[in-house]
């Protein structure tokens, strides 16, 4: 969640800084601030509220001041203490020569700050972050017991420290009497290396160094990097040297801007054709499916018994979908969970079970969490995830990458129709394996699969409508979702999406449990959308969907219907009627969720709202 930047080189270092922390908006914040060592101290500024507002004080105190080639930047999303001045990153330590920028959450930290203030070290903000900074202080001091080597040595003094905390965490360092030099350690929570020519980075995001380098490294769990303007050095927590993996950034930073559009998510609706085709693209080879990172054989698909797939928000409501999907070509049992309830519940799990693990970011704790549980109970584990190196494919035993490019608006769009398309190929893998479908079989399906991205495309020369709505829609109090079979899981990502963009209450809803209660809800002028199956598929979840339009728009709702095209059944009953290409029932989630994207956008939009960076939440969840 929180954006990390760290630099070593020989730019102005500021610049840098706050270059790389505005690519990072997107992930969510509530304050930022900055740290580069000069002349033997350190020059530290910080302001809750937008990265404006730190810009306009470092504009105050003078930019010329800020003259340093190395420095460290952070947005804070507050966890301990209140989005403030005093509580926004970065914090110094007692002695004023360290300064910490921090990612996570430091679990035993109070321990530690009563540690701390018996020896006569107060707090000055309501964080756990510094804690770590005065620790290092020590440390570095030989004055923290059990680290009495670490004196002088930065790298030693963050191990020590780094050994001592408990929970998921990020710490970036800089000490000021070590001003070319720059320590991080990581566990749980994300931080990669950016290496140029002269110069090093680091960051929570690859987003924050592409302007400069595509060249990258991936740093694994209980990792300690030191990065120097010539390089750097990566060594486990007791100071052994371990091997990493250098990766190419495949996209570039045009990826990143809006590129003419009002906002990012407009642009990254509008990229879902390119993200679907490319998350497709090199996996069907010879005519069999294969995965990106594969450390499963056949057989040990063959041997699996049942599939759970975990995941959280929208990567939820895509693995909603590949339940529908995977037992529809293999007959295996799939249930689908809640990554945050899916180890407290004790869940049955063995040799032949396979866990599915959705996460855009790759970081989420509450998912990488969930994946950990199931490798000590012996599960397989295949990862889907947008970022390449991050820590929940590093753990799994095979991967798919959805290559969606970076994602910069908050709310998923892109990432969901790709993580539906690779949660398609799961299927057709373990389908292809257990030979639940013949090799000309799986072919088809991948081919049915390779053509959405036209008909996608078909959607979205179609939307000025949806925008319209969206604007005539935005005084409503409330909007209601309804559907049925893979229209259930639209309809709820729909809802999610007003909710996270527009801040309204929506609710979703399988149309079949209308009469069990949510009819209730039915008034004069409820918008209601309705996402309505193919005739010709589902022709008798069909009709039953029709009579459900039939009696919310008899008690006056205002009906907002998405159905394919030629299906002139439901247009008497529909208030807005969208209409979507033909498409085979199981893909029919991959056209039919990009409307309910567009009227979420413009409703927030005529609100008043940012679309981008909507309130209270951030891209990458990486604490419970």
């Amino acid at each position: 969640m929180c954006g990390i930047v760290g630099y070593v080189g020989h730019q102005v270092a500021l610049d840098v800084v706050l270059g790389g922390l505005r690519r990072l908006e997107y992930r969510g914040y509530d304050s930022a601030g900055v740290a580069l060592p000069l002349d033997g101290g350190l020059l530290i500024e910080r302001r809750a509220g937008a990265l404006a507002n730190l810009e306009a004080r470092v504009d105050e105190v003078g930019r010329e001041r800020f003259a340093g080639t190395s420095g460290i930047g952070h947005t804070r999303w507050a966890t301990h203490g209140p989005p403030n001045d005093r509580n926004a990153h970065p914090h110094r330590s007692s002695d004023g020569q360290v300064a910490v920028v921090h990612n996570g959450i430091i679990e035993n930290f109070m321990e530690l700050r009563a540690e701390l203030e018996a020896r006569g070290i107060w707090a000055e903000s309501d964080t756990d972050t510094e804690t770590a900074a005065h620790l290092v202080a020590l440390a570095f001091a030989g004055e923290l017991a059990g680290a009495e080597d670490a004196r002088g040595d930065l790298p030693a003094a963050v191990r020590a420290v780094a050994r001592r905390l408990e929970g998921a965490f990020t710490l970036v360092v800089t000490h000021a009497a070590d001003p070319d030099r720059i320590v991080a350690a990581r566990r749980s929570s994300p931080l990669v290396l950016g290496l140029g020519e002269g110069e090093t980075f680091l960051a929570s995001d690859v987003a924050a160094f592409i302007e400069f380098t595509r060249d990258a490294v991936e740093l694994g769990q209980d990792q300690v990097v030191t990065i120097t303007r010539n390089g750097y050095d990566v060594t486990d927590l007791d100071g052994q040297p371990v091997e990493v993996n250098p990766f190419r950034v495949t996209w570039d930073l045009a990826a990143a801007e809006k590129g003419g559009h009002d906002y990012f998510m407009l642009k990254e609706i509008e990229e879902q054709p390119a993200a679907i085709a490319d998350t497709l693209r090199g996996h069907l080879v010879e005519g069999r499916i294969v995965l990106d990172e594969q450390r499963l054989t056949d057989q040990d698909l063959r041997d699996v018994e049942k599939v759970f797939v975990v995941a959280c928000g929208t990567a939820y409501h895509s693995g909603m979908l590949a339940k529908y999907a995977i037992e529809h070509w293999t007959r295996l049992p799939v249930e689908i969970e809640l990554a945050s309830e899916f180890r407290y519940r004790d869940p049955v799990l063995d040799r032949s079970t396979l866990v599915v693990a959705i996460s855009q970011s790759g970081e989420t704790a509450d998912t990488l969490e969930a994946l950990r549980h199931a490798k000590d109970q012996k599960a397989r584990v295949l990862a889907i995830c947008n970022t390449n190196g991050a820590q929940i494919p590093r753990e799994s035993d095979a991967v798919i990458y959805t290559h969606a490019g970076p994602e910069i608006g908050v709310a998923a769009t892109k990432t969901f129709t790709a993580q539906i398309a690779a949660n398609y190929l799961v299927g057709l893998a373990l389908a292809q394996a257990r030979g639940t479908k013949y090799p000309d079989e799986v072919v088809r399906e991948f081919e049915q699969l390779e053509a959405i991205p036209s008909a996608v495309a078909e959607v979205l020369e179609s939307l000025g409508e949806a925008r319209a709505l969206g604007q005539e829609l935005a005084p409503s109090k409330a909007v209601l979702f309804l559907g049925r079979h893979v229209g259930y899981p639209v309809a709820l990502e729909g809802a999610l999406k007003l909710k996270e963009l527009a801040y309204m209450h929506a609710e979703a809803f399988a149309a079949g449990e209308l009469k069990h209660g949510p009819i209730a809800l039915i008034e004069d002028g409820l918008p209601v959308v309705v996402v309505m199956p193919s005739p010709k598929g589902r022709a008798v979840l069909h009709s039953k969907l029709l009579s459900n339009i039939q009696e919310i728009k008899a008690r006056g709702a205002r009906t907002v219907v998405i159905a394919e095209t030629g299906d002139e059944t439901v247009r008497p009953f529909a208030d807005h009627l969208f209409e979507l290409p033909a498409v085979p029932t199981l893909l029919q989630p991959l056209v039919a969720t990009i409307p309910l994207q567009v009227i979420a956008a413009e409703i927030a939009r005529a609100r008043g709202y940012d679309v981008d960076k909507p309130r209270n939440l951030a891209k990458s969840v990486t604490v419970e």
